[in-house]
């Protein structure tokens, strides 16, 4: 997506109008205009200066971002200052000097008898000629409305600043031709016409206005501007300098020097200046920027760091791998940026009400005149009706309903770690039904551990554990390295052994003290040792829990039992149950077979699994899934890529691959399953928040337009005064953005104010239907997984869940398949089929 920066906007029709011309240029395939962060995304083929043109020729600015030289040096930060504020700031004092002065002139005079100098003593024309002064100066302060309103008017496409302009200026025209009326009637002496004439003056209802309006505008400005703090407060960690090392010696050079492969050093207490890899040294890294953790992270040699994490205790020399915009800090900063810069699908509505609003009320003030006038009352009624139409109604709130909740619900979950690449993504997440988790990685830490062991009578753990590891220890299977990491922790003495033998889908052997040593399934060491049933029945018992057994034996004797599991993350469960109480089925996906899966599952608190689902059947189990609701695919490997990209949210953490986390839609940057429902609860928040936005800024206009036109005043006897006219519409986009700023306050990790949604099931679903399939020949978790991936091949077949234990495959159906083909599928594998029910 090419950023562009765009200048000129003022309203939400603006951006619709913006939108409108460039997506009309030839090779744009989409086009997404922020008035909050004054930005524009586009993707396609077209060529910057003919986006850039159509942008002018709708009578706008815009440039490339990054163009000029202000912002390659700060891409981010400088993109983001606050500079309408100050701007703002300084044209109100002025306006409210002046208005303050005329009020004194025209009604503190008129109304209060507050004393004037003695030249204005029944000289009613000197009064209007200060009045007219004082106003046109106003005016000129706040020429901003008039330029960009006739400029939008002469275009074709009037804005906000239109209607500002046209309220102001009627007035201001309207109170002139009064005051040139009364100079003739006082020429003439007609004291009557010159006292009517004198109160057709609007002059303090143009400054007001104009100044209100600033208010508003200010008030709106800083707001905005508040919506940004998580990501300026992201972009202010970034450090400026580095240390690095060239030819022995160390020189401080700037961030933007340091390149890839560069060494260089980091001392306690320094900011880590770029992503790297630790090369000499221990430490511990805060890596809170990032990630919000705030619990310090170990670092040695070879683990990876990242730009803008606080190096806390330890020296460390580290290599560059990824600097300037490829670092993990500049990826976040970009995630978020284009995640503003994209519309939630719910902005529409409020685009298309935006793109014919202004006019709309242009031709409401109209009318409203032409009425009044009709029914008999003086130009100055019917205008001061037609004036508060034009300036009570309000774009800027439609516009910014969105895009603020938006922005600010991104920079909340940048703040926690939750990453949302799209305004869809960010929509999207909260509507989620159906969460697929997979189970390596991501319910479990995906590296094995060592969770019992169990020696024989006479011989103690540390026997066991010392003789289990002098075998483990030259073998690279994972299960290995679990029990010599284990054998660590316990500092246990591990000798060496010799004639090391590995017996591939056996186990292991080798000879220590000149006694035989072995390790590795039941059916290897039953061969060599006897195993009592008292272990054997132990060792089913930790398979059913999803445990690998593995046995060792000494001197053809058992000596003991070490189970190794893939164990699951500490906060699964809790995470598993939070998502269920938000109303969301939470379904584990594996690769291993169903007694593990089921034994995982359980630990987890899972309500569905789906086990033997082999790499490639990932995408195809999310497919069957959307038939039933909204998916979100939880993963973190390469092979979860295509799943997440096929679910409606895909949703990769933090700690997996780089392919995982390109095909998501969401990064967890801490790796904590916890923070899937914290995702989907902030989702909801900030949609929540859009619908407010929303509401109010169609129930303010929907009332307020009527009001102001006067169709109230024959039922109720209210009359709006175009002043208090401009004071609500400066009030309303400040509430819609102050509204969205309450997001700030949410508690992402809260889980007191869940509530679980509708599910909408799949029409589709009712027509399922479930055979049990008997078969034979199946012995291991490789046959389930050859079964059930034949079975799901066959069309009309959803889903198979298949048993090698149980010797069953339950197939569920979405069409009706005869049971000779489901025979035939099987037998064709080398199975027997014995019945189907």
């Amino acid at each position: 997506m090419k950023q562009f920066n765009v200048t000129g906007m003022s309203c939400a029709a603006c951006s619709a109008r913006v939108e409108k011309a460039v997506s009309k240029v030839p090779g744009v395939k989409s086009c997404s205009v922020s008035l909050l962060t004054n930005s524009m995304g586009v993707e396609g083929s077209a060529k910057d200066s003919e986006i850039i043109a159509a942008v002018e020729a709708a009578g706008y600015g815009a440039s490339v971002k990054g163009a000029d030289h202000a912002q390659a040096a700060a891409p981010g930060e400088d993109a983001l200052a606050d500079r309408a504020t100050p701007a703002l700031k300084r044209r109100l004092w002025w306006s409210l000097g002046f208005l303050i002065v005329l009020m004194y002139f025209s009604m503190g005079h008129m109304m209060w008898g507050w004393p004037l100098p003695p030249y204005f003593d029944g000289n009613h024309v000197a009064m209007g000629l200060v009045q007219l002064l004082l106003t046109a100066i106003i005016m000129v302060i706040n020429q901003k409305f008039f330029v960009s309103g006739f400029k939008g008017l002469i275009h074709r496409a009037p804005n906000m600043d239109t209607l500002v302009a046209l309220g102001a200026g009627a007035a201001f025209l309207y109170s002139t031709y009064a005051l040139f009326a009364m100079t003739t009637a006082q020429v003439a002496g007609d004291a009557d016409a010159v006292m009517a004439y004198m109160h057709e003056f609007y002059f303090e209802s143009a400054g007001t206005i104009l100044t209100l309006i600033t208010v508003g505008k200010m008030l709106e400005a800083r707001s905005k501007g508040k919506t940004t703090d998580a990501l300026k407060s992201l972009m202010k960690l970034a450090p400026k300098t580095a240390t690095i090392v060239r030819d022995g010696e160390e020189q401080v050079v700037p961030i933007d020097q340091v390149k890839k492969g560069d060494v260089f050093v980091v001392r306690p207490g320094e900011n880590i200046p770029v992503d790297g890899v630790v090369l000499e040294g221990e430490t511990a890294v805060n890596e809170a920027a990032l990630t919000g953790e705030s619990i310090p992270v170990d670092k040695e040699i070879g683990d990876r760091i990242s730009a803008a994490t606080i190096n806390q205790s330890g020296f460390i020399k580290c290599e560059a791998t990824r600097v300037g915009e490829d670092t993990t800090l500049s990826q976040i900063i970009k995630m978020v940026s284009d995640a503003a810069a994209t519309k939630a699908p719910i902005a529409k509505v409020a685009d298309k009400v935006s793109g014919v609003f202004v006019p709309a009320v242009i031709s409401i003030a109209i009318v409203s005149f032409i009425v009044w006038m009709l029914v008999g009352q003086t130009v100055g009624y019917s205008l001061a009706r037609a004036i508060s139409v034009l300036v009570i109604s309000c774009p800027c709130a439609l516009g910014l309903a969105t895009p603020v909740a938006i922005m600010v619900g991104n920079g909340v979950g940048a703040k926690h770690g939750v990453l949302f690449k799209t305004a869809v993504s960010l929509e999207e997440a909260g509507k989620t039904q159906i969460v697929a988790l997979d189970k390596t990685g991501t319910i479990t830490s995906g590296e094995p551990k060592v969770t019992d062991v169990l020696p024989v009578p006479g011989v103690t753990e540390t026997e066991l554990l010392r003789a289990a590891a002098a075998l483990e220890q030259r073998s690279e299977h994972p299960l290995a390295k679990a029990v010599m990491e284990y054998a660590r922790e316990q500092h246990t003495d591990v000798p060496e052994v010799e004639n090391f033998r590995a017996l591939p889908g056996s186990g292991l052997a080798a000879t220590l003290d000149g006694a035989e040593l072995s390790g590795g399934n039941l059916k290897f060491i039953g061969s060599q040792a006897n195993v009592t049933d008292e272990m054997r029945s132990a060792s089913e018992s930790l398979a059913e829990q999803g445990k690998t057994p593995l046995f060792f034996c000494r001197g053809g004797k058992l000596i003991g039992v070490i189970a190794v599991a893939d164990v699951i993350k500490a906060d699964s469960p809790q995470a598993v149950k939070e998502l269920q109480n938000m109303g969301v089925r939470v379904v584990m996906l594996t690769g291993d077979n169903e007694r593990t899966a089921r034994a995982i599952g359980k630990q987890a608190g899972v309500d569905e699994v789906i086990a033997g689902v082999l790499p490639e059947g990932k995408e195809s189990v999310i497919r069957n899934l959307k038939q039933q609701g909204k998916v979100a695919m939880v993963g973190d490997g390469i092979n979860d890529a295509p799943a997440l990209t096929s679910a409606d949210v895909g949703i990769a953490i933090g700690a997996g691959t780089d392919v995982a986390i390109d095909a998501a839609d969401v990064v967890l940057m801490k790796s904590r399953l916890s923070d899937v429902p914290a995702a989907i609860r902030l989702s909801r928040a900030t949609l929540k928040n859009i619908h407010e936005n929303l509401f109010w800024a169609f129930i303010y206009n929907t009332l307020g337009i009527p009001l102001a036109a006067g169709a109230f005043i024959h039922l109720f006897g209210w009359q709006l005064n175009p002043m208090f006219g401009a004071a609500a519409m400066s009030l309303s986009s400040f509430c819609v953005v102050t509204n969205a700023l309450r997001l700030n306050l949410f508690d992402i990790h809260s889980s007191r104010h869940d509530r679980k949604i509708k599910t909408r099931r799949h029409q589709k679903e009712e027509k399922k239907m479930e055979k049990t399939m008997k078969i034979e020949g199946m012995m291991c978790g490789h046959c389930e997984a050859r079964v059930k991936k034949t079975l799901e091949g066959i069309e009309g077949v959803s889903e198979a869940k298949v048993s090698h234990t149980a010797g069953t495959a339950i197939v569920t159906l979405s069409a009706p398949v005869a049971d000779e083909v489901l025979k035939k599928a099987v037998e064709d594998q080398d199975y027997k089929v014995i019945s189907i029910g």
